[in-house]
């Protein structure tokens, strides 16, 4: 019998709990995540002699994409996710480093790009047993309810 890197995750079927409302933490800790970033961008005007008035989107994109990487290398969760009690741990079960957190970040940014890809990735959050996005199955992360022993 061959093992999945999956099976080295708790199974949804016996642990229910880890992956409970993950899809509705996920978009609580959106907004809060989003209100964060248009702080930070915010504050970041003046460095911009308020030139960023006029590309605050963009600026927020970057601000947005820097704050999700580093959050997430640092303790695999946004502050928004931290604030939900979850998380994100790659297939082995391991919490991100920063090239996971980059990539992830990544997929996450191109998703939000490409709308219809950001509608399956919604789809799939409701829909897998691990309640993974989709750039959560391309990348075989998973987000869980954090947990203390694993």
């Amino acid at each position: 019998m061959t093992m999945s890197y999956f099976d080295l995750l708790p199974d949804p079927d016996r642990h229910e709990e880890l992956y409970a409302d993950t899809p509705t933490k996920r978009l609580l800790a959106w907004l809060v995540d989003m209100v964060i970033v248009a702080l930070m961008s915010a504050l970041v005007l003046p460095f911009t002699f308020f030139a960023g008035i006029f590309f605050f989107p963009m600026l927020m994109m970057v601000v947005g994409f820097a704050y999700r990487t580093v959050t997430l290398a640092t303790g695999s969760a946004t502050w928004g996710m931290r604030l939900m009690s979850m998380e994100l741990r790659t297939m082995q079960g391991h919490r991100f480093d920063l090239p996971t957190a980059f990539l992830h970040t990544l997929g996450y940014s191109v998703s939000l790009a490409v709308f219809p890809l950001q509608i399956v990735s919604i789809v799939l959050m409701l829909t897998s047993a691990r309640r993974q996005g989709l750039t959560d199955h391309i990348m075989g992360t998973v987000p869980m309810n954090k947990m203390t022993l694993y």
